[in-house]
């Protein structure tokens, strides 16, 4: 059964910062591309962050390079989204995706609020 558990959502003040994993299983994790994805209500999920099979190539959404990095560690059938210098509208649930040619997984989302 294929399951990815995000964790590591929370509160946290304007400036702060949180690291957000997600614990993937149930399929070859390492042949997966990654991405951290974001929402809020009202508005369509946005692409924030993507990390290939092997780590090589990453990418990011304009308004959160220089601040956001997404890891993995394959040994763990982890990803990671470190996020620095948080903004309120960094405000959103955010999901887990993993995929490999045409298969598309997602987790249930982790809530990140910003806020003072």
């Amino acid at each position: 059964q294929v399951q990815l558990v995000e964790s590591g959502g929370g509160l946290v003040q304007p400036g702060g910062s949180l690291r957000l994993s997600c614990a993937a299983s149930g399929f070859t994790f390492r042949t997966y591309a990654m991405s951290w994805y974001r929402q809020v209500p009202g508005k369509e999920r946005e692409s924030v962050a993507y990390i290939s099979s092997t780590g090589g190539t990453t990418n990011y959404v304009d308004s959160v390079k220089g601040r956001f990095t997404i890891s993995r560690d394959n040994a763990k059938n982890t990803v990671y989204l470190q996020m620095n210098s948080l903004k309120p509208e960094d405000t959103a649930v955010y999901y887990c995706n993993a995929r490999f040619l045409r298969l598309d997984h997602w987790g249930q989302g982790t809530q990140v609020t910003v806020s003072s």
